[in-house]
């Protein structure tokens, strides 16, 4: 008896923790009802996360590179709900910097309590917003907020939509010995002379059974994992030795072409 006992109070004690552990469905959607929503960037080259300077990545190819500067502009989210609607975020812009953790995370304010199921967003800065007046353009779209690390066209009135550089030996080396490959790839389409439009719109669906519960008291967080490594492959093959500099609209396209495909939403945090 004492034996059976001790079998129900252990069986009864595991049922208690594993059911103290499971999360409890969300609270209704309360009309009114708004919280912040994040979008975390996640840059990684294949399975490795990105660290800049110090670690030697593989393209697809078997090219070798190290990576010193990558930014890129996020324009334009809209959020889908699982009824079919979607809530949009328009005028905002958040340029992710590996060499600045504090870009990582952009929010979303204000943010209608429901089940999202899908995020979209733009790589760039829209044509509207490009051509606007200076003082219009202010935060992230400050021509001079970047220091060195520039991500405008002074020459060409226009943002560099992505930002990579870093060394390689298959690049040529430079007077100093160092053999460095930069591709800024920039072009919304309405500069003067200029018909390219590198700007792209990615739609990413999120996983199964991972909505996004923006509640009162839920403020999620969406994980997108940027991978880096498909810059380098897609609809075309892009290789260092062939174009180690890349800085003119139209020889970007085949960039712009791959880094649609660069992001997955990986999983959600409902907190």
């Amino acid at each position: 008896m004492k034996f059976h006992s001790f079998l129900f109070i252990t069986f009864a004690f595991l049922i208690s923790v594993l059911s103290s552990c499971t999360k409890e469905n969300p609270s209704p959607v309360t009309a009114g009802d708004t919280n912040d929503v994040i979008l975390e960037f996640d840059n990684r080259v294949g399975a490795q996360k990105l660290v800049l300077g110090e670690t030697t990545y593989q393209t697809g190819t078997g090219e070798s590179f190290t990576v010193s500067t990558f930014n890129y502009f996020i324009s334009n989210v809209s959020l889908k709900k699982t009824d079919g609607s979607s809530i949009k975020f328009p005028n905002q812009y958040f340029l992710i910097r590996q060499v600045d953790n504090k870009t990582w995370e952009p929010v979303l304010k204000n943010v209608p309590a429901g089940d999202y199921q899908e995020v979209t967003f733009t790589i760039g800065v829209d044509s509207a917003k490009s051509v606007s007046p200076v003082a219009e353009r202010t935060g992230v779209l400050d021509e001079g907020s970047y220091g060195e690390d520039g991500m405008y066209w002074g020459w060409n009135s226009g943002y560099i939509f992505l930002k990579l550089e870093g060394t390689s030996p298959t690049a040529p080396a430079n007077g100093a010995g160092i053999r460095r490959f930069q591709f800024h790839v920039g072009g919304f389409g309405g500069m003067t002379g200029a018909t390219v439009n590198n700007l792209r719109t990615v739609t990413l669906p999120f996983p199964q059974n991972q909505l996004a519960t923006v509640r009162k008291n839920i403020a999620p967080t969406i994980h997108v994992i940027t991978n880096l490594q498909k810059l380098f492959s897609g609809k075309t093959t892009v290789k260092i030795a062939d174009t180690p500099a890349i800085h003119m609209p139209a020889a970007a396209v085949p960039l712009a072409n791959n880094y649609v495909n660069m992001f997955t939403v990986d999983h959600t945090h409902n907190d």
